[in-house]
């Protein structure tokens, strides 16, 4: 129950993060336009983060491509005290990185128009 709760905070906090943000770029472009993007893209950054099953990917790569069956659930990995979902993985936390970058760069780009 506690991870539920630290994942509802952070989807919490960071919504109001994008308020803040959404309300920062109104004021400082007068563009509703540039505002409703900013909220779309936002949200596709927090789906992207909070959103992932962890748990589908911590598979072999080879397997990504097909769905986990019930065969592939053990016990011990539901009632498991403690979640892996916030572990850190350099290769996840680069390829993120990357296409979040590049992400920021093109709403940069548009929003400093």
């Amino acid at each position: 129950m506690a991870n539920k709760n630290n994942s509802d905070l952070a989807f919490r906090s960071s919504l109001i993060c994008l308020a803040g943000v959404m309300v920062a770029v109104g004021l400082w472009t007068h563009s509703f336009k540039k505002v409703v993007v900013t909220y779309f893209m936002g949200l596709a950054g927090i789906a992207g983060v909070l959103l992932p099953d962890w748990e589908f990917f911590d598979r072999d790569l080879s397997q990504w491509t097909q769905p986990v069956t019930v065969d592939h659930i053990r016990p011990d990995d539901v009632l498991r005290p403690r979640s892996t979902r916030f572990r850190f993985y350099p290769v996840r936390t680069a390829i993120y990185a990357g296409v979040y970058t590049f992400g920021l760069y093109k709403w940069w780009s548009y929003v400093s128009q």
